[in-house]
């Protein structure tokens, strides 16, 4: 048997190579801009995004999530359970190459600094049949992520088509309409339980969410629980799984050490967000972007409007393979505690170097 040499070029090569031209950079990219109170196009992405999910960074107020599904004008805030906001100047369009922003102080005050991650999926959407429930779907099958919108019955059992060609990984939900939690579904808890992304809670374990059912390659079950079914009322859901040297869904264990756990992902990270699922901690997110060098030590936090600050005690360092925790606070390294994460490429490592 011949073997190759141990060489990070004999590696297998991703499902999203840059070698045949396709980067992870032209499905997730992290985007900065500075606010000028009136318009701001921000230019500085490989593609036109279909989940655009927005902050303030040197200042606090809420997140803003927007997708090509629901439309400019509709906007949610991850750290609240406000309704769905339809101001016509949070977001005027989606661009070929980003996206631009209108006069609305929530992602346009003069001079305040933002962060922007930015997904693709497939546009505006199609009918999607696959469920018991008619969704409507915008899907990349390529990188893993879909974005979809459908109207709860408050049925045990239900199931709704996410678009996809494996079984998500990661399910965040929304009730648009009402003022609600937004219930998070991630395979390393299980179908059981779930999550809030608006919250600190622990992972809780309740039939009424997923009907203690795994999402399939086609569709992901629901509960009665008005969380993310609720009667009548529209939801909006944001669907990953993981993608060989682009995407990857897991958890680890802390062990409450500033030499924490090493998590390898097969990439470079440019984005990671972590949530400890069994304590009652925040959702602190990371990137590339704002954070260039090692340790990665700048987060701001899913569930919290508060501006972006520095944080070494909940810091990372990104290596060309994964990432390793540097922190002791229990938000991404409490001893024993299980800690799911989802987090995006800058390159595979078959590509990468060490920063």
């Amino acid at each position: 048997m011949a073997y190759l040499p141990l060489s990070t070029a004999n590696l297998p090569d991703p499902a999203i190579d840059p070698a045949q031209g396709s980067s992870p950079e032209d499905y997730f990219d992290t985007a900065l801009y500075t606010g000028n109170g009136t318009s701001t196009e921000v230019s500085t992405l490989n593609f036109q995004p279909d989940f655009v999910w927005g902050k303030k960074r040197s200042t606090s107020g809420s997140h803003f999530l927007l997708d090509s599904i629901r439309g400019v004008n509709s906007t949610l805030s991850s750290d609240t359970t406000g309704a769905e906001d339809t101001s016509t100047d949070i977001f005027t369009s989606f661009d070929s190459d980003g996206f631009t922003v209108g006069a609305n102080g929530q992602s346009n005050s003069n001079g305040v600094t933002y962060v922007a991650w930015n997904w693709k999926a497939n546009g505006s959407g199609v009918s999607n049949t696959d469920g018991s429930i008619t969704s409507t779907v915008s899907a990349n099958t390529e990188s893993g992520f879909s974005v979809g919108t459908f109207v709860g019955n408050q049925t045990s059992g239900a199931t709704v088509g996410h678009g996809l060609s494996q079984a998500p990984e990661m399910l965040i939900i929304r009730d648009r309409p009402t003022a609600n939690d937004w219930p998070v579904y991630h395979a390393s808890v299980g179908a059981t339980a779930f999550l809030k992304l608006n919250a600190t809670n622990v992972q809780a374990t309740d039939s009424g969410l997923w009907n203690n059912t795994a999402p399939t390659a086609s569709v992901f079950t629901l509960g009665s629980s008005n969380l993310a079914n609720n009667n009548t009322k529209s939801h909006v859901f944001y669907a990953f799984h993981s993608v060989d040297g682009f995407s990857k869904l897991g958890s680890y264990t802390g062990n409450g050490s500033a030499d924490g756990p090493f998590v390898y992902t097969g990439f470079r990270p440019a984005f990671v967000i972590i949530k400890n699922a069994d304590f009652g901690e925040i959702w602190p997110m990371f990137d590339d972007k704002r954070d260039a060098d090692n340790q990665v030590e700048n987060p701001v936090y899913a569930n919290l409007s508060g501006s972006e600050g520095t944080s070494s005690s909940r810091g990372l360092d990104f290596l060309s393979n994964g990432f390793k925790i540097r922190g002791t606070d229990t938000s991404v390294n409490r001893s024993g505690d299980t800690h799911i994460y989802m987090a995006f490429a800058e390159n595979p490592f078959k590509y990468s170097n060490a920063r």
